[in-house]
């Protein structure tokens, strides 16, 4: 599987619920919602690019963070994750994939989420997720280190679905 591919299944395997209907009321935290990742602007070949990667945030109850990813890669293939976590920091078991079986994650504002991804011991990557102040628009910067053990940065831009 590609890269980028990877990369965003996992993240939806790991991020899975908050903001619970037994929450406090008020207004929802911009992150919620479905948001679709602008192909044109990953760091790949075009011929490489998934055909869309699409990304949900919703509430599972109070403090936990539900997040579904599908992707259709190039040849057409969907490939979905969907998990739950818990917004406190704690280490999570997520249902292996390809590049992640543990998860922590933390939202220290309501339009900012930071996910630490592990596997088999090791960390796999970092993911900030932030929504722009007009709250249509959400950049992922995945912070990792590459086979030669490089760290890397790299941003993927979201637009709004609902």
């Amino acid at each position: 599987m590609k890269p980028i591919a990877t990369v965003l299944l996992v993240a939806a395997t790991l991020l899975h619920g908050a903001w619970a209907a037994d929450a406090p009321p008020g207004p929802q935290p911009p992150l919620l919602g479905a948001w679709a990742v602008d192909t044109t602007r990953l760091p790949m070949p075009p011929q490489s690019r998934p055909r869309s990667v699409t990304i949900t945030f919703s509430a599972e109850g109070p403090d936990r963070l539900r997040t579904r990813v599908e992707v259709v890669d190039p040849t057409g293939a969907r490939l979905e994750a969907d998990g739950v976590t818990p917004l406190d920091g704690s280490p999570t078991p997520v249902k292996a994939n390809f590049e992640a079986d543990v998860s922590a994650t933390t939202m220290p504002r309501p339009e900012v989420l930071v996910m630490q991804l592990g596997r088999n011991g090791s960390p796999a990557s970092t993911r900030i997720y932030a929504v722009a102040a007009d709250g249509q628009t959400m950049t992922e910067t995945v912070a990792y280190f590459s086979p030669d053990g490089q760290p890397v940065l790299r941003r993927n831009h979201f637009s709004r679905l609902r």
